[in-house]
């Protein structure tokens, strides 16, 4: 749970950060932007799938169907 977390931080504020830094630099620009964006939405996917109850669980489905059982 708080290495899941350790994960999520990490991959969250480097991304923000790569973006940020991103139009200062004189080189690779748009190499880091898309790297930023990259690792803000591997954050997002990561935060979601994980746990027990995570979002993307195919067998915790909100609608009970077949998968539900």
């Amino acid at each position: 749970m708080i290495l899941s977390f350790i994960v999520y931080l990490v991959l969250f504020v480097g991304g923000i950060v790569l973006m940020g830094i991103s139009h200062g630099l004189p080189d690779f620009q748009a190499l880091v932007f898309c790297a930023g964006l990259a690792a803000f939405c591997l954050s997002m996917a990561w935060i979601m799938r994980a746990g027990r109850s995570g979002a993307t669980r195919r067998s915790d489905n909100w609608d009970g169907g077949p998968a539900a059982n």
